[in-house]
């Protein structure tokens, strides 16, 4: 399974979609909550150069936003 990480805030919406999603499609991932977690958000900043979430790596491929096919072309779904 691929390496997931999704940089998100409790109140987004298109970050609870893109996790939902997610999990519809059995799909692991790790959550960073870009609010409360400073080293994430930076982290975020660096790999996208974008403040807004959610954010998503896939094995070093960012994504930004819910981009369902994006999705499931880096997961091979």
């Amino acid at each position: 399974m691929k390496k997931v990480i999704i940089y998100s805030t409790p109140t987004c919406g298109w970050c609870h979609r893109t996790k939902e999603y997610l999990r519809e499609k059995g799909v692991s991932f790790e959550d960073k909550d870009v609010s409360r977690d400073r080293a994430a958000a930076m982290e975020m900043v660096k790999k996208s150069n974008q403040m807004g979430v959610p954010v998503i790596d896939i094995e070093g491929s960012i994504l930004i936003g819910f981009d369902q096919g994006g999705i499931n072309k880096l997961l091979g779904l």
